[in-house]
């Protein structure tokens, strides 16, 4: 009796090491074009709010909050459009720290800018100077801010994930 081996091809049973990399990559979308829009919908409502401000006095925090929840809407409601569910866990976390390091670094930009091109030298070293003898209001406020910041992306981004959640379809 002859043996005869059976043709196994290595492409169906057996995934190299470089595939099942490809294919997990090609499962977990890229979210870098969501902390993009995230970033857009954050500009938009701050300058829409820079504009209302020149004319009422508004809670600078309630406008950071606000600004914060526009840009969550923009980019989950994007991720949903293209890919017809919701966010997961690991997404929303990552689409959260994207998104608060755009903040952030949007707002030592402008920071920088009011440093540099409205300040003058005496104005510079007024605030320098009073930074130097009580850091501690200064450190504080940071610190909140930034608390702030992460809290209100991380809850605004489940809340519009869930809002914009598509239902299943009933077959």
């Amino acid at each position: 009796m002859s043996r005869k081996t059976t043709h196994l091809s290595k492409s169906s049973t057996h995934l190299s090491a470089n595939e099942s990399t490809n294919r997990l990559e090609a499962a977990q979308p890229k979210l870098a074009q969501y902390v993009g829009f995230f970033a857009i919908g954050y500009i938009l409502a701050s300058a829409i709010f820079m504009m209302i401000q020149s004319k009422f006095a508004l809670n600078s925090q309630l406008v950071t909050v606000i600004s914060i929840i526009t840009g969550a809407f923009i980019a989950v409601s994007k991720f949903v459009k293209h890919h017809q569910r919701a966010l997961d866990r690991s997404e929303m976390n990552r689409l959260t720290i994207g998104g608060i390091v755009v903040v952030w670094l949007l707002t030592i930009i402008y920071f920088l800018a009011i440093w540099f091109w409205i300040f003058d030298t005496i104005s510079r070293e007024v605030l320098l100077e009073m930074t130097m003898q009580q850091p501690l209001p200064l450190l504080s406020s940071l610190v909140m801010i930034l608390v702030l910041t992460l809290v209100s992306a991380r809850i605004s981004l489940w809340g519009v994930n869930r809002l914009l959640e598509p239902k299943p379809k009933n077959i």
